[in-house]
């Protein structure tokens, strides 16, 4: 009893690294305790008392911690899942299609630094400085190149 009492921080303060409250501490301690006392007084014996009530101990919390997610793991085998099959239906591709289609059509009717603007900005993520300063510049018609485009694009889109 008194090996126990004395590596009761240690064992304590391990469990408590590796992320268990107090009171699970306790209880898992408790547990290997027990244990250790059942294995002994079936005429077990231990050399390091230690290491094995440390092992104990770890082996409990790997345990409960199982236990404890046991709902993250699926009891059904992987090969009778359904797989749902997401890819779009022949009517959304065609829809898709044609929407960007018209978005072309619309694009290219506006003058081709509006239009480039537009696509470094809404595609490729630049602002609007790096835009101005890519086309030499000033922040103020980089924004009017992105309004005209925004607004030919809306008016496109509205009309559908």
């Amino acid at each position: 009893m008194f090996w126990f009492t004395a590596h009761l921080r240690r064992l304590q303060s391990v469990l408590r690294r590796r992320g268990h409250s107090r009171e699970d501490a306790e209880d898992l301690i408790h547990e290997a305790f027990l244990r250790v006392q059942a294995y002994c007084d079936e005429g077990g014996e231990v050399r390091e008392q230690e290491a094995f009530l440390v092992r104990s101990v770890l082996n409990l919390a790997r345990d409960a911690r199982q236990r404890a997610h046991l709902d993250l793991y699926e009891r059904q085998p992987v090969e009778e899942f359904t797989i749902l099959d997401t890819s779009p239906r022949p009517d959304e591709v065609l829809d898709a299609e044609q929407r960007l289609s018209e978005l072309r059509e619309a694009l290219n009717a506006i003058n081709p630094r509006t239009c480039q603007a537009f696509f470094l900005h809404r595609v490729d993520g630049l602002s609007y400085a790096q835009i101005a300063e890519h086309f030499d510049i000033s922040v103020s018609a980089v924004e009017k190149h992105i309004a005209k485009a925004m607004s030919v694009v809306g008016r496109r889109l509205l009309q559908r």
